[in-house]
């Protein structure tokens, strides 16, 4: 029987196959005073298949701030409460993290009911390194910033993994190819589900590959790193000079300094910050 003591949990969900759900977390949400869920819609689905009632919240991004102060409240009251996402762990790159830091802020106890993730699913069956790692997260949908978060890891020596929406994949595959050049590449999509399927290929093919036919459902891309250390091409000086000739012919600062980056094997900024 669960300590009545307010407390938030945090709860592992299945990331598709309900067989997944372990007997804790299941004992977990039958006990709680009430659940916090990103979508009720789909808590709801969970709740039914294992004959849970319970009162929920919506807590999800765009209102995570008011449904946060709320929830705070309500342990502070004494209920205990749950926080689950639509599938897989809460607060990993989610907006439970949120939560997370107001529980700390509040005293609030948390306690974590560990269960699938797709993050993890997906590098153990990638065939690539998984001594270390780097989880990136959704890429931004912002060019400028998608740009400077791909090359903030141009010589990244550990295994980098994204999620990503099947509708942006193939704008994906491609800037994973232009930036880090043919690397391997694992593609793990509708991880516990019907459907599953691990792709294992390379950046160059894989940027090619589904364009015509573009692979559907929740999708989690696994990145080999660098080999070694990425050096310089180039000076920081030559790549200047080579970036102010390009201006004298009419190109722009920006273009310049993005095209010198791209030949010297360095960062924009850097020598845009030179040319000014």
């Amino acid at each position: 029987m669960m300590n009545k003591q307010p407390i938030l949990y945090v709860v592992g969900t299945p990331i598709g196959n309900m067989g997944d759900m372990t007997p804790r977390a299941v004992e977990t949400l039958r006990e709680v005073d009430f659940i916090a869920a990103e979508d009720t819609r789909v808590t709801v689905k969970l709740l039914n298949h294992f004959e849970i009632k319970k009162p929920m919240v919506s807590y999800f991004e765009h209102n995570k701030h008011d449904k946060g102060v709320k929830i705070i409240d309500r342990i502070l009251a004494g209920e205990s409460c749950a926080i689950v996402t639509d599938a897989g762990m809460p607060c990993i790159s989610d907006p439970g993290e949120d939560l997370i830091r107001q529980c700390e802020e509040a005293g609030i106890k948390t306690v974590v009911v560990p269960g699938p993730s797709a993050v993890i699913s997906a590098l153990a069956v990638s065939g690539l390194e998984t001594g270390r790692f780097t989880f990136e997260g959704f890429l931004s949908v912002n060019k400028k910033s998608r740009s400077e978060h791909l090359e903030s890891l141009r010589g990244e020596r550990r295994t980098m993994i994204f999620y990503e929406a099947p509708h942006k994949l193939n704008n994906t595959l491609d800037d994973l190819y232009k930036t880090f050049g043919d690397r391997r590449l694992t593609i793990a999509r509708e991880l516990t589900k019907v459907h599953e399927e691990i792709i294992r290929t390379t950046t160059k093919a894989a940027s090619t590959a589904y364009l015509e036919t573009p692979l559907k459902g929740e999708i989690v891309l696994i990145l080999e790193g660098s080999r070694e250390e990425e050096k310089p091409e180039m000076s920081l000086d030559e790549a200047v000079a080579y970036a102010e000739k390009l201006i004298d012919g009419g190109m722009r600062p920006t273009d310049a300094a993005k095209e010198a980056a791209a030949m010297a094997g360095l960062k924009k900024n850097e020598i845009y910050k030179e040319l000014m």
